[in-house]
C-alpha cells in the first residue's frame, strides 16, 4: 500500500477541490495539498475533440470518469504537423515541435546515405541495424526533457514507465530516461534492444499468439451504435458495418481492433506492481498510448459502427485500469488527450453536408516538379534527384546550396502553389523568418501553424498544404482516410484531468496540449526554470485558489 495515509490523501483531495472551509483570520492561500503519487498520462491516438463530444453521453467507464473531471473541450495540437510523433511529443514535454524537433513521423535528410533519405522520428539511425521499417527504437531525436525526466532529475527514486500501441507514442511521452517501455511491434509487445521482457509481458504475448491462432468472433454492436451501423461505398468496398472478426491466424486483425488497446492496459496494470508505482514519496509517471482509434480511423473512418464499437470498448478498458489503481489505493491524477484528430472518409462526408470533401488528384510528383524546375532554372543534380519527398512536401538535394537552393525551392513552391487543391505553400526561408505565434491557437494563421512545426534542419524546403477536406491519397481497403493537415478537425483534441476529490469543471476556452506538462508540474510541486515550457499551467481546481500559484 502507498505510504500516504487515507486521511492525508483525503485532505489533499479536499484542498484541491476547494472544499476545505476558510476562516476569516486565515490567509487566502489554501492549505498545502500533497502532490499525487502517480501521474497517469493517457493519449488516445486520433481521438478528436469532435469524437469525444459526440460519444461522451454514452460513456460509463474510464472515459466517463475523465469526463467528470476538469474538461477542456477545445484542446489544440496547435501545430500544423498533426501526426502521431509530433502530437505525442507535445504532451509531456510542454513544447511544440518547433522546439522539441519532432516535426513529423518521418522526415527526409537529403545528406543521408539511405537511398530514400527517410529518418523515423523514434529511431537511432546512427545504429547500423536501424532502418525506417525496422528501427532501433529510441527517443534520440527528442531535443527536450519530458515530465518523467524532470521528475527523475529531482528525485532519483521517481519511476518513468510507458506502454503504447506504437513505439513512437511510448518514446515521445516517456522520453530519454525510461525505467521501462513496451510497445506493440507487429506480432507482439517489445521493448528496447538488449532488454529482456519481464515474465508478465512474455505471458501476455503468448496469450495473444494463442488467441490469434484460434481466431475470435466479431464484436457485438452496442444499442447506441446502431444509428451509425450502415454501409457507405468507398471505391469497390464499403465501410460502416465492420465488427472486427478475427479469423484464425489473422494477426493484423488484432492490432486493428479494440483488442490491442485492452492488451496495452493489461501491461499497464502489471507495471503498477512490477515498479511499485505510486507507493512512496517520489511521484511516478505512467504514460499510455492507446492506438486502436488511429488504426480504426484510418481503415474505416470516424462515423461508422467501427469507431462506435472502438470507443465503447476503450471506455471499459480505461475503466479497468482505473479500477486497478483504485484497488491498490494509489493517489493518482489522470490526464486524457490525443496526439491529433482526424477526418472521416470523404465519401461519407459527401453524404453528410460536406460535398467539398474529396481526394487529391493531379498533383505532380517530385520528379515531375523537378523536371519543370530544371527547365525553368537550368539547375539539376546530375544523376541524383533534384527533389525528394511526396505530395506537396519537398526537400532539395543536399548538393544544391546557397542561392541555387533558394531558387530551386522558390520555383518548386510556385509549381505546387498552382495546383487547384493546394491552399497554401511556404518555403523554408518563409518559415525561418516568421515569428512564433502567441495568440489563441484557434486564431493562428496557416503560416503560424506551420511555424510551430518548423525545425530549420529537419523541415522540408517546400511545405504545401492541401485545401480543407482533401485526402492526399486514393482509397484502398485498410486505408480510407487520414490526418496530418493544419485544419481544426486534425488539431482539436480533448484535454481532461481527473483526481479523486477534484471538482468537475467545463472550460470551453481554447488551450493547448503543451499546457498539460506545466499543469502537472504545478500539481506535483515541481519547480522548473522559467521558459521550460511553451505552454502555461491550467488551474484545474475549479475553486477560489489557483493551483498554478504555489
Amino acid at each position: 500500500m502507498p505510504v500516504r495515509s487515507a486521511l492525508t490523501t483525503f485532505a489533499a483531495a479536499l484542498a484541491l477541490a476547494g472544499t476545505v472551509p476558510a476562516f476569516a483570520d486565515e490567509p487566502e492561500t489554501p492549505p498545502a495539498a500533497e502532490p499525487p503519487a502517480l501521474v497517469v498520462a493517457i493519449s488516445v491516438d486520433q481521438l478528436s475533440a469532435d469524437l469525444f463530444a459526440q460519444y461522451r453521453q454514452h460513456f460509463t467507464g474510464g472515459l466517463a470518469r475523465l469526463a467528470s473531471g476538469a474538461v477542456f473541450g477545445s484542446g489544440f495540437q496547435s501545430h500544423a504537423a498533426t501526426e502521431t510523433c509530433p502530437g505525442h511529443s507535445t504532451i509531456l514535454t510542454g513544447t511544440r515541435p518547433a522546439r522539441n524537433g519532432i516535426v513529423a513521423n518521418t522526415w527526409l535528410d537529403p545528406s543521408s546515405d539511405r537511398k530514400d533519405k527517410r529518418i523515423y522520428c523514434a529511431e537511432d539511425e546512427s545504429d547500423p541495424r536501424s532502418s525506417l521499417y525496422k528501427p532501433v527504437v529510441s527517443a534520440a531525436h527528442l531535443k527536450v526533457p519530458t515530465l518523467g525526466t524532470w521528475l527523475k532529475r529531482a528525485n532519483a527514486k521517481s519511476r518513468n514507465v510507458a506502454v503504447a500501441g506504437k513505439d513512437r507514442s511510448a518514446m515521445m511521452m516517456g522520453g530519454h530516461d525510461l525505467d521501462a517501455a513496451y510497445w506493440w511491434d507487429s506480432k507482439a509487445f517489445a521493448t528496447f534492444d538488449g532488454r529482456a521482457l519481464p515474465s508478465h509481458v512474455e505471458k501476455l504475448n503468448a496469450q495473444i499468439a494463442a488467441r490469434v491462432a484460434a481466431g475470435e468472433p466479431a464484436y457485438a454492436v452496442p444499442a447506441w451504435c446502431e444509428a451509425v451501423n450502415h454501409a457507405v461505398p468507398v471505391g469497390d468496398f464499403t465501410v460502416g458495418t465492420y465488427r472486427f472478426p478475427m479469423a484464425a491466424g489473422e494477426g493484423g486483425a488484432f492490432a486493428g481492433s479494440p483488442r490491442a488497446d485492452a492488451a496495452t492496459a493489461e501491461i499497464a496494470i502489471a507495471l503498477l506492481d512490477e515498479h511499485r508505482l505510486g507507493e512512496d514519496d517520489a511521484p511516478d509517471v505512467l504514460s499510455l498510448g492507446f492506438s486502436g482509434t488511429d488504426y480504426i480511423g484510418h481503415a474505416w473512418g470516424h462515423e461508422g459502427v467501427e469507431m462506435c464499437i472502438q470507443l465503447a470498448t476503450l471506455d471499459q478498458t480505461i475503466g479497468k485500469l482505473f479500477d486497478a489503481l483504485d484497488q491498490r489505493g494509489i493517489d493518482y491524477v489522470a490526464v486524457l488527450t490525443a496526439d491529433h484528430g482526424g477526418l472521416d472518409t470523404p465519401e461519407r462526408l459527401a453524404q453528410q453536408g460536406f460535398p467539398e470533401a474529396t481526394r487529391v488528384s493531379g498533383l505532380p510528383s517530385p520528379e515531375e516538379i523537378a523536371a519543370q524546375v530544371t527547365a525553368q532554372t537550368g539547375i539539376s543534380a546530375g544523376d541524383e534527384p533534384l527533389l525528394y519527398g511526396e505530395g506537396p512536401e519537398l526537400y532539395v538535394n543536399a548538393g544544391i546550396t546557397g542561392e541555387d537552393r533558394a531558387r530551386v525551392a522558390a520555383a518548386a513552391a510556385d509549381i505546387v502553389r498552382g495546383h487547384r487543391q493546394v491552399e497554401a505553400v511556404f518555403t523554408r526561408a518563409d518559415l525561418f523568418a516568421a515569428p512564433l505565434p502567441t495568440a489563441s491557437p484557434q486564431d493562428w494563421t496557416l503560416a503560424e501553424r506551420a511555424r510551430a512545426s518548423f525545425d530549420p534542419v529537419r523541415s522540408p524546403d517546400v511545405l504545401g498544404m492541401l485545401k480543407r477536406g482533401v485526402i492526399p491519397f486514393p482509397a484502398r481497403k485498410g486505408l480510407t482516410t487520414t490526418h496530418g493537415s493544419p485544419w481544426d478537425y486534425d488539431r482539436r483534441v480533448p484535454i481532461a484531468f481527473w483526481r479523486k476529490g477534484l471538482t468537475p469543471m467545463e472550460q470551453p476556452v481554447p488551450v493547448e496540449t503543451v499546457d498539460i506538462a506545466p499543469t502537472l508540474a504545478a500539481l506535483l510541486g515541481l519547480t522548473l526554470p522559467d521558459g521550460t515550457f511553451d505552454g502555461r499551467c491550467l488551474d484545474i481546481a475549479a475553486g477560489p485558489h489557483d493551483i498554478c500559484r504555489r
